[in-house]
């Protein structure tokens, strides 16, 4: 499956260069980890918008303020080793506005989200797959994403 690169980041710099050692420096690594990641990336924001438009999602991964919030509050309170090793990838901003303006924490934090699941990471090369559980746990019900329209995002995020 082709997909026309519209995108605002070469898909390849992005997941190799940005994601891939982000997540390895989290410990949260891996072929799918990083298909899903990069895949996310180019379904919210084609890699191009670091503020959703008419919205408050941040960031190449449009995460929510709330979002953002309940993350360290009800997940990362109580993970002080991932949160040492997120430390690391932080540049002393204010944490909301890193998801904006440092592209490994905004991964970090998108797999972080993934990781609060139950479910287990779908397989690294099912595009049809990663957009589904991208919609399930990610975009959620309520999210405006469309799983089918998504499939060429995560399939360009695998051959990248």
């Amino acid at each position: 499956m082709k997909i026309a690169n519209d995108y605002g980041l070469d898909v390849g710099q992005l997941k190799h260069v940005i994601i891939t050692p982000a997540l390895k420096s989290l410990g949260l690594d891996g072929e799918a980890a990083v298909n899903l990641v990069t895949g996310t990336a180019l379904a919210e924001s084609h890699a191009r918008y670091v503020q959703q438009i008419n919205g408050p999602a941040l960031g190449l991964w449009q995460m929510e303020p709330a979002t953002h919030k309940d993350i360290w509050q009800n997940y990362l309170h109580y993970k002080p080793d991932l949160v040492a090793k997120l430390t690391f990838i932080m540049n002393g901003q204010e944490r909301e506005s890193q998801l904006m303006h440092n592209l490994a924490y905004g991964a970090a934090l998108c797999r972080i989200l993934y990781l609060r699941s139950k479910e287990p990471l779908p397989d690294a090369k099912d595009a049809v797959a990663l957009s589904a559980y991208h919609k399930q746990v990610y975009n959620t019900q309520l999210g405006k994403a469309n799983p089918q329209t998504n499939i060429p995002h995560f399939a360009a995020a695998i051959a990248a």
